[in-house]
């Protein structure tokens, strides 16, 4: 994959824009709208423009490279699943016996020497260019505002390669890297990732951190900063493994990292310990905004590139995204890794729609009472998987977990409260829902069992049903039930919120005849018929420990918190899209979407 560009237009469908387009909301726009349609394609942008500063980019910007299923697996040369059995292979490797097996197991232990990055001599593409620290603008990168209420502009496809202080451990991670001026970088990596745990030792030293951010290049290299490798392994690692070959690897120009040649841009600098930052607010992944926090700082010495470089970005926010089909590889390849300390897992599923870390079904082989208890405390536990605020887990007698419909009614009528475990633990740094950052409530929902015996004693339409309610608190202004063939319907309630739920859900005492499962969510931006954004809301808003009651049946409260329910941090907004920014696209052609579609994915208030 020497040239992305031209192998994308070879096998991806390569959408390419001629139109000059701001760096500023107009690209990033284009792209989130596009890899929201049915038949999402990369899209390049031959003439990014900053009309805020006057500026014509050279290099163009890529994006949406892992824009579906498909192309995808063609970015990894074969399935990820068919990754996942060479994984699951060599876990299970054993020493052999006799000289005919020794024989026999040669061509994997060759294959082997592949998986272990190659360090190079001599200079990398990625170095045609070097410009020194005098020279040194971070403005001749074509780098994207996303969101209109972001702090500024985001590098969102960066690799960041750190190393530990004794050398002995590299890392590349995925992380957001705010531009402040023309010099310096935000680096937000997370307080529980690798990156962060270099910088807490050279913190302690007072030694400056190096820091090398590569941009482009193979896309494999980008998934691979997002995968969760164990803890001091060094995600290139994978990329051999996939690729049957070494990742060949050039030192940075003025530190002692090694980054992959053929990357488009590099950018290195050194991070002080000393010195901290306001970085954000940014629109992310969980389809909030995340909010301003003080990060480490990148002073940037010296950026190289390639003669013709291309300059690669995401975009994030609402679901689906991109990280839809990133994240679908990692789910598959991974599987193998889990299963040593969950044997008797037979298959996971992170949807989209519940941001990967804050919803995951499981299914497993049932072999005594509390064995998905068990599972669910090893998952909570362990690596990356800590961070999963819901789990759901059913036995080897349920559908299919990518059939939604069908699992959903399975689930539905196995939902029994007596196996319903809320417990607390660690949460994502991104998480908001939490009344303490880092640590929150987790639910295991245990439906590996037989179906429960009684439904709705009552069943009542949704008209009858929302009128009763209304006559008990007039903050109800919608209803909507789902899954009503089930023993347990999901009776989903909209509200003008002035008061804590807790309050409404103690009235509606005397209605569980009429519901099992409740589920309350603000009347303001919310679709009541969008199941799919429902989902995301809701596994996004709540706390398990705060927000989850079970008597006098299951009500879940999937509102936006404030002080009236004892949440004294402050709430992020949704991310939006600019509507001036949507008619002008809109009216150039660029995209084409309906009221339907903005509603559908939540792309403006409403």
């Amino acid at each position: 994959m020497q040239d992305v560009v031209q192998w994308l237009k070879d096998n991806g469908n390569l959408k390419i824009i001629d139109e000059p387009l701001d760096v500023e909301l107009e690209i990033p726009h284009v792209a989130y709208v596009e890899v929201k349609t049915d038949n999402s394609r990369p899209i390049l942008f031959t003439n990014p423009v900053n009309k805020a500063k006057g500026i014509t980019y050279e290099m163009p910007v890529l994006m949406n490279i892992f824009a579906n299923k498909d192309l995808t697996e063609k970015i990894f040369g074969k399935h990820p699943d068919t990754v996942a059995e060479g994984i699951d292979e060599l876990l299970k490797l054993k020493p052999p016996k006799g000289l005919k097996a020794k024989l026999a197991m040669l061509p994997k232990l060759f294959s082997l020497k592949n998986v272990f990055p190659k360090r190079l001599k001599f200079k990398g593409e990625c170095q045609e260019i070097i410009i020194p620290k005098e020279e040194v603008d971070l403005d001749r990168l074509p780098i994207l505002k996303t969101w209109e209420e972001d702090g500024g502009p985001f590098i969102t496809m960066g690799q960041v390669y750190t190393k530990s202080l004794d050398g002995e451990m590299q890392n590349l991670g995925m992380y957001r890297l705010q531009q402040y001026d023309k010099k310096r970088l935000g680096m937000h990596w997370q307080i529980h990732k690798d990156a962060s745990h270099f910088f807490d030792q050279y913190q302690k030293a007072g030694k400056k951190m190096p820091v090398t951010v590569a941009i482009g290049g193979d896309p494999l290299y980008i998934w691979c900063g997002q995968a969760p490798m164990p803890h001091g392994m060094f995600e290139l690692l994978l990329y051999g493994f996939v690729r049957n070959k070494n990742a060949q690897l050039v030192k940075s120009i003025t530190n002692d990292i090694y980054i992959p040649r053929d990357v488009d841009v590099v950018i290195e600098g050194f991070v002080d310990p000393e010195v901290m930052e306001i970085e954000g607010p940014f629109g992310d992944h969980t389809g909030y905004y995340t909010l301003k926090e003080p990060f480490p700082v990148m002073d940037v010495e010296t950026i190289t590139m390639k003669k013709h470089p291309v300059f690669q970005a995401t975009v994030v926010g609402k679901p689906p995204l991109e990280d839809k089909y990133m994240g679908w590889a990692t789910e598959r390849i991974f599987l193998p890794m889990l299963k040593p300390m969950a044997p008797d897992l037979i298959d996971y599923n992170m949807p989209e729609n519940g941001v990967f870390h804050n919803l995951i079904l499981a299914k497993i082989k049932t072999l005594y009472k509390g064995h998905a208890q068990q599972i669910m405390h090893a998952f909570w536990g362990v690596g990356q998987m800590s961070f999963v605020k819901h789990a759901i887990f059913v036995g080897e007698d349920a559908p299919e977990l990518e059939e939604s419909k069908a699992l959903a009614v399975h689930i539905l009528n196995r939902l029994d409260k007596c196996k319903v475990l809320i417990t607390q633990g660690i949460v994502d740094h991104l998480d908001h829902s939490s009344s303490e950052q880092f640590v929150g409530g987790k639910l295991g929902v245990d439906a590996t069992g037989d179906e429960v015996e009684n439904g709705v004693e009552t069943l009542l339409s949704d008209e009858v049903l929302l009128e009763k309610i209304q006559e008990i608190s007039s903050s109800v202004v919608g209803l909507k039930q789902y899954m009503t063939e089930t023993k347990t319907p999901i009776c989903v309630i909209s509200v003008d919120k002035q008061e804590s739920q807790l309050e409404l859900i103690h009235k509606l005492k005397g209605f569980e005849k009429h519901i099992k499962l409740l589920v309350i969510v603000d009347h303001a931006n919310n679709d009541l018929d969008d199941a799919y954004m429902l989902i995301w809301r809701v596994v996004n808003n709540i706390d398990a420990g705060r927000d989850i009651i079970l008597k006098p049946f299951i009500a879940i409260d999937g509102t936006n918190k404030s002080e009236v329910d004892g949440y004294e941090r402050e709430w992020p907004g949704d991310t939006f899209c600019t509507k001036e920014v949507l008619d002008r696209l809109q009216e150039k052609g660029l995209i084409d979407i309906d009221e339907a579609f903005i509603k559908k994915f939540g792309l403006l208030p409403f």
